[in-house]
């Protein structure tokens, strides 16, 4: 079974996040949840932005660094909602025991010189999504394809950005219920 690195959203370390690490936990995965807001939880966007700008993005990345640095020789899967998407893409982009990476709601840019040897990667996102245009999304596809990863691209029409979170209005039970059974496949593959 995987062990996974699972970064909480731009809301901080909420229930959705634990609830979602049981569900892996109980797949036989082993589920780290750091939290990179060490308490600090937002119940809009906004709010989590602020505490995200506080922080700063060197600091965040910093952070999920020192949380998978203990497990990381043996190989971890990289994954997190939508802000922790992009903290799990960057760490498992220079990680080169990385098993895998899993972004539920978001991406990040890449560096022109990112590399990876057939790394596995599944996204999980909204149709359309506020923060992950289409242009946005075929771009990053083609630039993480350049860099070697073997992408899945999952669109879910007409769900919230955070669909996932039930505790949220973005919240899309059938979109959510959908992503589960295709992630868990995606990691129990990583085992095949």
């Amino acid at each position: 079974m995987a062990t996974v690195v699972l970064f909480h959203s731009v809301h901080g370390l909420r229930p959705a996040v634990h609830t979602a690490a049981e569900r892996l936990r109980a797949a036989g995965h082993t589920v780290h949840v750091p939290d990179l807001y060490e308490g600090r939880t937002a119940e809009t966007v906004e709010q989590g932005r602020d505490i995200k700008d506080a922080i700063g993005t060197d600091e965040l990345l910093r952070r999920g660094v020192a949380a998978a640095a203990p497990y990381s020789a043996d190989g971890l899967v990289y994954a997190g909602f939508s802000l922790g998407g992009s903290v799990a893409q960057n760490l498992a982009l220079a990680d080169r025991h990385a098993r895998g990476l899993l972004l539920l709601h978001g991406t990040s840019d890449l560096p022109e010189d990112a590399a990876v040897d057939d790394l596995p990667v599944q996204l999980h996102v909204a149709d359309p999504d506020p923060f992950e245009s289409h242009d946005w999304l075929n771009a990053w596809y083609l630039r993480m394809t350049r860099a070697g990863a073997d992408v899945e691209v999952y669109r879910y029409a007409g769900a919230g950005h955070l669909y996932t979170d039930p505790d949220l209005d973005d919240h899309d039970a059938e979109a959510a219920d959908a992503t589960w059974r295709t992630a868990l496949g995606f990691l129990a593959d990583l085992d095949g």
